[in-house]
């Protein structure tokens, strides 16, 4: 049975939350003395109102249970992109509410798909408020409130389970606050370092602190219209490849080389895979891409590598129109956003160690063939995987396969051409951003008709939370008693 009170409580809470951290823009605005300083209080004010009056009202003793996490963590993201879009509604600086919403789910889900034409004209606070919304969404808003929020430490396992994305969660510490607590440690650690080492590059503290938002939660919103393009560094180039690089990796990697055992990169079949990918890829699409292009062979290779790492951690961060380049590159740049990053990162996609699953269940059928009677195991590493995990892959690629689909033609039929209904539905069930066609790196999402707008939100939010934990609120099984 589903415990209503107790979800609603856990949501008004988080609404309490949502209003305490847009405190931050807030400061922001004022430090700037802009004008978008009233509408981050208008939002506080109803975020923290609503927020307070319903957590007193549902106050309950009532233990969360697996079905609760499902619905608290979809409706916990879907609450903070409403309430979340309020500071861009009452700015003024945005057509419609739609738009608001858009941009906000984009930012939460760290997809970073983007309807904005003029980036650079919106005030300080709203882009920091862009930017804050991937950081927030990147580790995960729940996560976060499982580290920080006591309440939430009563049926935390169910939260963990529902949100933290890869095949299963990877415990920490038998304490799921504790777990939520060094995993946000590591985060922390790594994006302070970023924004020190982009100042130190030549960025302002403002841009490296936005961009570093977006690096370390695998988003991409930019302060910039033209993204990183914008900066002409190599220093800075390189210094988000290699942030996106290990914000793509997975955390508790990060956290177990920090404790002294820096030998986990090397000995984790996943991370090893991530790698190849990334080095394969990143030579293939330099080949193709030096063909369509007169610059240096060293410049093409840093694009090349730039994007291949921004399109596979699912950052969608932009140096140069890889539309531009011919369509082998294209292509592997649009299979990569299939793959994504590792699992426990932030990055979105399918993730790399579901991708290595399946390869090797579909060798090991080729195997069955010619012995029937063999018994097959699927290992990674030293681990063997156990069926009703590969059972769960292969469902969950057949679902991801699936909403692709139908989000493809469901695109098409409101009048996008093949080219962008493909681009903007990977871009968002993968939580990249930019895509192909009219969605591509120097494109953005504003032309896309309302109700595109919506379906591809609900797309990011799909992809962001992993399928499953949404897709399951939509059958009758789940709402049995």
């Amino acid at each position: 049975m589903i415990n209503y009170r107790a979800i609603l409580n856990v949501l008004f809470a988080l609404l309490i939350f949502l209003g305490v951290t847009l405190i931050f823009p807030a400061l922001i605005s004022y430090f700037y003395k802009e004008n978008d300083l009233w509408p981050f209080i208008q939002a506080i004010a109803i975020s923290v109102s609503i927020g307070i009056i319903g957590f007193f009202l549902t106050r309950t003793s009532i233990e969360l249970r697996a079905k609760d996490g499902f619905v608290i963590v979809t409706l916990g993201w879907v609450f903070f992109s409403a309430l979340g879009a309020l500071p861009f509604y009452f700015s003024g600086h945005f057509a419609s509410y739609t738009d608001c919403f858009f941009e906000t789910m984009s930012g939460f889900s760290t997809t970073g798909a983007s309807i904005l034409t003029d980036i650079e004209s919106l005030p300080h606070g709203l882009l920091f408020w862009r930017s804050l919304t991937h950081w927030l969404g990147g580790m995960g808003i729940i996560l976060l409130s499982l580290a920080i929020l006591p309440l939430l430490g009563v049926g935390g396992m169910q939260l963990f389970k529902a949100e933290v994305p890869g095949p299963t969660p990877d415990k920490l510490t038998p304490r799921i606050k504790h777990t939520a607590e060094l995993l946000w440690g590591v985060y922390v650690l790594f994006s302070i370092i970023e924004i020190f080492l982009l100042k130190f590059a030549g960025m302002e503290w403002f841009d490296s602190v936005c961009h570093t938002f977006g690096t370390m939660a695998t988003g991409g919103f930019s302060t910039k219209n033209a993204s990183i393009a914008h900066y002409d560094s190599s220093l800075i180039h390189s210094i988000i490849i290699f942030f996106m690089i290990l914000a793509g990796a997975n955390f508790s990697l990060h956290y177990r080389a920090l404790r002294g055992k820096p030998s986990v990169y090397w000995r984790d079949p996943e991370a090893l895979f991530y790698i190849s990918i990334i080095t394969i890829s990143a030579f293939f699409v330099a080949l193709e891409a030096g063909r369509f292009s007169d610059n240096h062979f060293l410049i093409t290779i840093r694009n090349a590598l730039f994007q291949v790492v921004s399109i596979v951690t699912t950052t969608g961060y932009i140096t140069v129109d890889y539309e531009q380049w011919g369509a082998t590159a294209q292509i592997i740049l649009l299979i990569l956003m299939f793959i994504g990053g590792s699992a426990g990162s932030t990055g979105g996609g399918m993730k790399i160690i579901r991708s290595m699953v399946l390869l090797k269940f579909g060798r090991n059928e080729l195997k069955r063939l010619i012995h029937p009677q063999a018994v097959l195991t699927i290992r990674i590493g030293d681990m063997v995987v156990p069926k009703e995990i590969v059972a769960n892959i292969a469902g969950f690629f057949l679902l991801y396969i699936c909403l692709f689909v139908f989000g493809v033609l469901f695109m098409s039929n409101l009048g996008l051409d093949i080219i962008t209904s493909v681009g903007s539905v990977a871009a968002t069930i993968g939580n990249i951003g930019p895509g192909l066609g009219n969605v591509g790196p120097i494109d953005n999402y504003a032309h896309i008709p309302t109700t595109g707008k919506w379906f591809l939100s609900f797309l990011m939010l799909v992809g962001r939370l992993e399928i499953y934990t949404v897709i399951i609120l939509f059958t009758k099984t789940f709402w049995k008693k």
